[in-house]
């Protein structure tokens, strides 16, 4: 946005320069509001010298211009919105609306304003980039997002942006033809590089992800660089590699389930059978969510409220593959206790509940329960 202003500030300059005479603007003065970013008072300095109501656009737009830069937001949609008025059509105009908006969380305002521009200048790359930053719909964000890179291939962000767009989309290879090219113009944009390694991998261009991988390697130790690499070195069938840099990730303490599944798989291809017994079981113990039992314990609730007991005893035990639990134990004990009338597995799940130490405040009700049920049903 910057850039767009620079030649109408330049314009401004002028302006003051010819109405010196009659304003008795100092220019001087003005510069050095500028030069030391002191925008507030060099909007006040010329509002001083113009009436409220002026229709004078080369003032107006400066300013405007100036009430922006000093973040006077309300004060400069006012005043781009009169010269909008006085002057419509401006596109710089235009596109500070629609970044004032933009600042001020109006989105709805800010998108009106880019589509102006769209309608005047359908080829404006700026405007369809912007449009696609303000779009939720992922079909019109792509939509946007093509015709700004097929305006300017080589802008990096558009085509990052796209890429990712494509990639969610699972349309791999249009996403690395997009960074493909705007890496051509740029070579030494790393971002760029980073985002094609798990496009490349997707692709099976796993010679291509190692060699920018190693590149990128020397230049910063990423993790995600590491990963990418790993899957790499393993699909060559290079095992030893893939388990060092995977090895790597794990002495920083970033493993993660898919990591560990590839150093078991290439242990077991090194034939080093004890690390890969070991990963393989670390795989499955990562893969394991600390809050499964609790999301089986919810599933088999919703059997109970449907009368599917025996499918709610199913999801509880279950659970309990996944580590001891309290809450299980006590809901199986009703279970087997009020509604399947099996006090034998009652009495057993009320035991568990009892010897798995449960709070004594919080559940001294359930606790309570279910010794006065362990005395009924041992009468029985």
């Amino acid at each position: 946005m910057m850039k767009i202003w620079l030649p109408i500030l330049l314009i401004g300059l002028s302006f003051t320069t010819v109405t010196a005479q009659t304003t008795k603007i100092d220019t001087e003065k003005l510069l050095e509001y500028y030069e030391n970013q002191r925008y507030a008072d060099a909007a006040q300095y010329l509002q001083s010298f113009f009436p409220a109501d002026t229709q004078d656009v080369k003032a107006l737009i400066q300013i405007a211009y100036c009430q922006m830069m000093a973040g006077k937001l309300p004060d400069a949609e006012k005043s781009y919105t009169k010269i909008n008025a006085i002057q419509p059509h401006n596109i710089p105009v235009l596109f500070n609306l629609a970044n004032i908006n933009s600042r001020r969380g109006n989105i709805t305002n800010a998108k009106t304003y880019l589509q102006q521009i769209i309608q005047l200048d359908s080829q404006n790359f700026s405007a369809y980039k912007q449009m696609a930053a303000y779009t939720d719909r992922p079909e019109t964000k792509l939509e946007y997002l093509k015709k700004a890179n097929s305006l300017n291939p080589a802008d990096p962000d558009t085509a990052y942006d796209l890429a990712m767009a494509y990639n969610g989309l699972k349309q791999f290879q249009p996403a690395y033809d997009v960074l493909k090219t705007a890496i051509v113009a740029d070579p030494e944009n790393f971002t760029l590089q980073q985002a094609q390694l798990p496009i490349s991998n997707r692709l099976g261009k796993y010679q291509e992800v190692i060699e920018t991988g190693e590149k990128l390697l020397k230049i910063h130790s990423d993790a995600n660089v590491m990963n990418e690499m790993g899957q790499a070195y393993f699909y060559v069938k290079n095992y030893q590699r893939c388990v060092e840099l995977y090895k790597m990730l794990e002495d920083l303490g970033i493993q993660n389930e898919g990591t560990l599944y590839y150093m078991a798989l290439s242990y077991r291809e090194l034939k080093d059978y004890n690390m890969a017994a070991i990963y393989a079981q670390r795989t499955i113990d990562e893969a394991i969510s600390d809050h499964t039992t609790l999301y089986y314990a919810a599933l088999a609730g919703i059997y109970e409220a449907k009368n599917q007991y025996n499918d709610a005893v199913t999801a509880y035990k279950r659970g309990l593959t996944f580590g001891t639990s309290n809450i299980i134990y006590y809901r199986l004990g009703l279970l087997y206790d009020l509604n399947l009338k099996q006090p034998k597995n009652a009495l057993t799940y009320y035991h568990l509940y009892l010897k798995n130490n449960p709070d004594q405040e919080k559940e001294k009700e359930q606790i309570a329960y279910a010794r006065d049920r362990i005395t009924l049903l041992a009468v029985k």
